[in-house]
């Protein structure tokens, strides 16, 4: 099986040879994986931890790591079967299985979160660490945090689609073939954002490869967000809701209803910003951040 995927999956010697900030990247053994890290700021900072979402990886925040590094120590890995890491074996990947990943990655770098921040699934995978009492952070930041089940039908056949694509072994090869720069442009302006070249440039060059789809398409159809719905009430943890008012991936108007539904939870909406707001203006996004980590201070 480690085959299968080794021979389409990104390679550090090829996709990885000019990676953002490729200095600041090292690999990690733990949960039976080998884990892409890439770490900044000073090693006794406070640490926070970042998390990408779907189909993503550690370039999603090739901006706006450096900009919390001042003040923290920041860790980026890539989520399993993403970019340079390992992918989970299917029957660890569902969304509690990709958290006890995670929680399994901090215990190696002997690291406890005190800003934990992620993006779309990333919010998702850090509240239900926090739920499952892997981390106890002073503060979660979900970026456009993909939190709740999708409405109507869709919550229903959206995993499933999925799955139907995930086993098939052709689908991620036929994706990786026809990802060009141009698909890759309409699926980025599908989510509400607009990307520069070279933000454009590095999904298609994950895209391009069949293990990295595979990783994306695994990661949705083995995710029961209901059950992660069902329990955000006992989400004790302080939470910042960043909602792009552009996003087209998740309606900005799920974070006013989610907000109610927290013990402790506010919402920051942002103009002129879709599904990828901290790529589109890291400034502002890391301003944000830093605003409500002072608030746990």
């Amino acid at each position: 099986m480690s085959g299968f995927f080794d021979e389409d999956r990104p390679l550090w010697s090829r996709e990885g040879r000019d990676w953002p900030h490729r200095a600041a990247s090292r690999f990690v053994t733990a949960a039976g994986l080998t884990w892409h890290l890439q770490e900044f700021g000073a090693a006794d900072a406070p640490v926070l931890l970042l998390l990408h979402g779907t189909g993503a990886s550690t370039h999603s925040f090739r901006a706006l790591a450096p900009l919390l590094a001042e003040a923290y120590r920041v860790l980026v890995p890539d989520l399993p079967g993403h970019g340079f890491t390992d992918p989970l074996p299917p029957g660890r990947l569902s969304l509690p299985g990709m958290a006890a990943a995670l929680a399994a990655l901090l215990r190696a770098e002997g690291a406890a979160p005190r800003i934990v921040v992620g993006h779309s699934a990333g919010a998702a995978i850090l509240a239900r660490m926090c739920l499952d009492g892997a981390i106890a952070p002073a503060r979660l930041v979900a970026i456009n945090g993909a939190l709740s089940p999708f409405p109507g039908a869709g919550s229903l056949l959206f995993p499933v689609m999925a799955r139907m694509l995930f086993l098939n072994p052709l689908t991620p090869k036929l994706f990786a073939w026809s990802a060009d720069t141009a698909a890759v442009e309409r699926l980025i302006a599908g989510t509400g954002s607009r990307l520069d070249a070279a933000g454009v440039a590095q999904y298609r060059r994950l895209f391009a490869r069949a293990g990295h789809v595979r990783g994306a398409l695994g990661m949705m159809a083995n995710w029961d967000l209901a059950a992660l719905d069902r329990d955000l009430g006992r989400l004790a943890v302080p939470t910042l809701l960043i909602v792009g008012d552009r996003d087209r991936a998740i309606r900005p108007d799920d974070a006013l209803a989610l907000r109610d539904r927290l013990p402790d939870a506010r919402v920051e909406r942002i103009g002129g910003l879709g599904h990828l707001a901290h790529e589109e203006d890291p400034e502002r996004v890391a301003r944000l951040i830093r605003d409500e980590a002072a608030r746990g201070a």
